[in-house]
């Protein structure tokens, strides 16, 4: 390929992507029987919920299970864990979870740990297990069990 179309093709290609990114990927919402039905069918996969976190409950694992949080699932999920502040977590479909809204929170720490460890098909959830060390995704469950909880994140 000449230096020329190989420039172009760059242009095109970066363009296409700064419109795509500028604009998001956006579905239609889906319909009120489409969520339950999704409820529903994640309720039937999730595993884990018998699984026990054998990280204890202290200020020091929660804030370990912080630093794990932020080096890994900020980026969608937002510094603080309600889906704050990143651009398109909302525009996702389904859209990306405040992990401290009440049907987050009811899962069992193993149906949390499972879900980390194995994502979410078609959520937009990847799959951790290989990535991360056990201990993390568990300290990250214990992170997630301390988010701060408001009026307005828990009605989510």
């Amino acid at each position: 390929m000449k230096k020329n179309q190989t420039f172009k093709m760059l242009a095109v290609l970066s363009s296409a992507w700064i419109v795509l990114y500028l604009t998001g990927c956006k579905a239609k919402p889906p319909s009120r029987i489409e969520k339950k039905l999704a409820h529903e069918s994640k309720e039937l996969v999730v595993g884990g919920k018998d699984w026990n976190n054998p990280v204890p409950d202290t200020p020091s694992s929660a804030k370990l299970g912080a630093e794990d949080f932020q080096r890994h699932c900020q980026f969608c999920h937002g510094v603080d864990g309600h889906a704050t502040g990143v651009p398109f977590a909302q525009n996702m479909s389904p859209p990306v979870p405040d992990l401290a809204a009440k049907d987050i929170q009811s899962y069992t720490d193993g149906q949390l740990k499972w879900i980390i460890e194995n994502g979410i098909r078609l959520s937009g959830m990847p799959r951790w297990k290989g990535l991360l060390q056990d201990e993390e995704m568990w300290r990250m469950v214990r992170y997630m069990r301390h988010l701060p909880s408001t009026k307005s994140h828990s009605q989510n």
